[in-house]
């Protein structure tokens, strides 16, 4: 049997694995399924038609499932996927998707969200992310794998973040970020590549200097984007992390880019 507190509150039709732990005074709605291990410590509230990966653990004020914020959502039917292996800290908001977004949020694995983070309806987050204190993200974001974004910065609705990419503090991001890419201010501006990611994560040396000078090739002076982006395509065809950048920018986006300040 599962292990659940006397005082929690579970709805019939909710999921539980018998690996489970649910903690004191939490509320589990029908629609929730909880895979092995999951543990909820106490006072979280899961709602809605919400699936939460083994291995995740949900701490203290932490509401997840419930209801997206957004005028335009009816009451459709609509799911929140979270993935294995997460650490959910207090105060952490993550909502479900709605039909002007295919009706669904993933969250990936084995991601940190630190206090007061919130996931707004019909993101698409990676794994191996790191959520800063207070880091929120508005609707239809897409975030790529071992992103980190930093404390008190939030992200415009649409939004993309490539993967390895790092946001700094207070950062408001209104345009895309390419993979690698380092941004801050307070409507961010590239401020260079991620190099400290890069290296943590052992990406080998002779790419890090392969994305140093794609950077600086597609962010010179002469010609434009698209021209820069396709000369780079070609000299760095056989980079796999350079090419991570050029598949980023050639994708369809409804935002700009991030580009270093002049």
């Amino acid at each position: 049997m599962s292990d659940i507190h006397s005082t929690a509150v579970i709805s019939d039709g909710a999921k539980i694995d018998d690996d489970a732990s649910v903690g004191p005074f939490c509320v589990i709605g029908a629609g929730v399924t909880l895979g092995a291990g999951v543990k909820l410590h106490a006072h979280v509230v899961v709602e809605g038609n919400t699936s939460i990966g083994a291995g995740t653990q949900i701490f203290p004020f932490s509401a997840i499932g419930l209801v997206p914020q957004d005028k335009k959502f009816a009451g459709e039917e609509s799911r929140l996927e979270i993935g294995e292996n997460n650490v959910i800290r207090e105060h952490v908001t993550m909502n479900p998707g709605t039909s002007g977004g295919g009706n669904i949020t993933k969250v990936g694995s084995h991601g940190l969200y630190m206090v007061g983070s919130h996931i707004a309806h019909d993101c698409i987050i990676g794994d191996h992310v790191i959520f800063a204190n207070n880091a929120t993200v508005a609707g239809h974001c897409l975030i790529g794998d071992h992103v980190i974004l930093g404390g008190l910065c939030a992200l415009h609705q649409f939004v993309r973040v490539g993967e390895y990419a790092f946001v700094g503090g207070m950062t408001g991001v209104e345009a895309d970020i390419i993979p690698f890419g380092m941004a801050l201010g307070n409507r961010a501006a590239l401020a260079g590549l991620n190099l400290v990611g890069m290296r943590r994560h052992n990406i080998p040396r002779e790419q890090i200097h392969a994305v140093r000078k794609a950077y600086k090739d597609l962010f010179a002076d002469e010609g434009t984007l698209l021209e820069r982006v396709e000369l780079v395509d070609k000299e760095f065809s056989s980079d796999a992390s350079v090419q991570k950048i050029v598949s980023f920018i050639k994708s369809a986006s409804d935002r700009s880019f991030c580009v270093p300040q002049k």
